[in-house]
Parts: structure tokens; sequence; C-alpha cells
């Protein structure tokens, strides 16, 4: 066990950052940065704020949790870098995780809670969520995507993270009679590159990835003793080689 630590969670990939604090198993709050790609403008003044609306101090946090990419390439580094300099300052401990797992998360958990459709709806004809697509733009025509399959109520990651293009996805994962679900922040600018037979959208309040999901996802990975190895932790891009 890993008792009750003082957490940070940092979400700095996608175009809208958030932090989160947490003990143990509780979130004390969340702070939403004010616009898009306000990451290193906000990020210390949110911590703060949220550090002193609970009375602590920043030598208090024992974790932080980070979201490592794909992702923005300067938000990655700004996540990184300040989770290094709080381990070099304190000896934290950090947790790494999955940005296209984190956008997952937003769908995942609440069709496992049953918060949102798991089973067919004949009133409405809308099919259930047995397979989700998350996405996220790459440039030049490529998007990082991940693909989970809902078996029970229990998630399998099918495709790890990996660069399409639109038309290459849609080829491999669109079916008629189970269709998948889309979500993700490469869907902002290209939703229409993605619409198709067998394919569903997801509403846009789940397409980016939260600190909390964050938190979420780096308290599990903190429970089962896995922490990152500092000296290597960096962020993960996802590389294309254009010839």
């Amino acid at each position: 066990m890993i008792g009750t630590p003082l957490i940070l969670a940092v979400e700095t990939s996608g175009r809208i950052g958030s932090v989160v604090i947490a003990v143990g198993e509780q979130i004390l709050g969340e702070a939403v940065f004010s616009g898009s790609m306000k990451h290193s403008a906000e990020i210390f003044p949110a911590v703060c704020t949220l550090l002193d609306r609970f009375g602590r101090k920043p030598k208090d946090i024992e974790h932080i949790y980070i979201s490592v990419g794909p992702g923005s390439f300067t938000g990655l580094r700004i996540a990184v870098t300040m989770a290094k300099t709080i381990h070099l300052a304190n000896a934290v401990k950090i947790v790494a995780v999955d940005t296209l797992d984190v956008i997952a998360a937003n769908v995942t958990r609440l069709v496992t809670e049953k918060k949102i459709n798991y089973e067919p709806n004949p009133a409405t004809k809308t099919p259930p969520i047995e397979k989700i697509v998350t996405i996220l733009d790459a440039k030049r025509g490529r998007f990082f995507v991940a693909v989970y399959q809902n078996e029970q109520g229990r998630w399998t990651k099918l495709l790890p993270d990996c660069l399409m293009s639109a038309t290459q996805l849609l080829e491999q994962f669109a079916n008629k009679t189970k269709p998948i679900w889309l979500l993700g922040e490469g869907l902002v600018y290209y939703k229409d590159k993605f619409k198709a037979n067998g394919v569903e959208f997801l509403d846009e309040r789940y397409w980016s990835p939260r600190a909390e999901k964050v938190y979420l996802l780096g308290y599990e990975t903190a429970l089962a003793g896995h922490f990152a190895d500092v000296p290597t932790l960096r962020p993960e891009y996802l590389t294309v080689l254009w010839l």
C-alpha cells in the first residue's frame, strides 16, 4: 500500500491544461486553465492556488502524476520538466500515464459504471459502446490513435498507440454492425475525415484529457508500485518519417 500521499496530477498534453491535488483516494480540488495553450503561463499559479486553498505547501507533495503523450510537444515538456524539478527538490515519486489512455478514461469508466449507454437502446436506435478509438492530431494527415474494446464492462487496449491516416483507421476498424465510437482532440478540426458508415462520435465534452483522469490512472499505477525511472523519463513522442 502507498498510504495517503499528497498527490499532484498534471495534464498539459492537450489544448486546455488542468491540475489536480489529492490525498490518497480523495481529490481535494481541480483547476482548469483559462484558455487554449495556456500551460506555461498558468501551471504554476494554478498549482500554488490549489495548495494554498487546502493549506498545503509544495514540499508536502509526495507523488506527481503526469500525462506524457502523445500530445503537444511544448505541453509534454512542461509536465516532464516540472515533475523532474519537484523530484529533485523533494524526492517525490513520479507516475507517467499515456495520454490516449487518459482520454479513453473519460468514457471507459462511465460505460463501466453504466452512467452512459452500455446496452443497445431500441427506442433511440443508439448502438452500445463496445469499441472506442482515441484520436489526436499528428499533423500532415496523420493521427495518433489507440483502440479499446469493452467486453462485459472490462476494457482491453486492442491497438497500442500508433500513427494512422483517417483512411487507414476506417478501413481497419469501421464496422457497420458494431460501430466504433471516436473521441479525442484530433476531431476538433478533422471530424469530417472520419465520417463513415460504422462510425459514431462521442460528445465533445469527452474529447479532451483532464487532470482528474491522470490522477485516477496514476493512482492505480502507484498502488501497483510502478513509478517512473526519473533519469530516463521523457515525453512519449511517436515519430513520423517523411520520405
